[in-house]
């Protein structure tokens, strides 16, 4: 089954990083925008300036959480979407999400 892969709009911005990471944990362009919209928590993202968004999945015996990081641009205006994942089990409330370390270094990569 292969994905579409998301496609820059006027208002929301996708890096080649968070395309290839949907593709990686199989998340829709749909999933991640209702991650945006409807978050069940919200928290300062892992790289500098960035928001994390979060919504509760999986079920009570396999609890998963779904995170989606991104940064609001002032100009041109809109939310530029930087990664996705999941994460396997429950994160505590304010801690920030564990990411891994490859991706940690891609991240730093692509903000410099």
């Amino acid at each position: 089954m292969f994905l579409k892969l998301p496609k820059n709009s006027e208002k929301i911005f996708w890096t080649k990083h968070s395309q290839m990471k949907m593709r990686q944990y199989r998340f829709s362009e749909k999933r991640v925008l209702r991650i945006l919209r409807k978050p069940d928590r919200k928290e300062e993202g892992i790289a500098e300036g960035t928001i994390a968004a979060m919504q509760i999945t999986g079920t009570k015996k396999h609890p998963t959480e779904a995170w989606t990081m991104y940064v609001v641009l002032k100009k041109p205006k809109g939310i530029k979407i930087i990664s996705a994942w999941r994460y396997p089990g429950r994160t505590p409330e304010g801690a920030r999400p564990i990411i891994p370390e490859d991706t940690l270094e891609e991240l730093e990569k692509m903000l410099k």
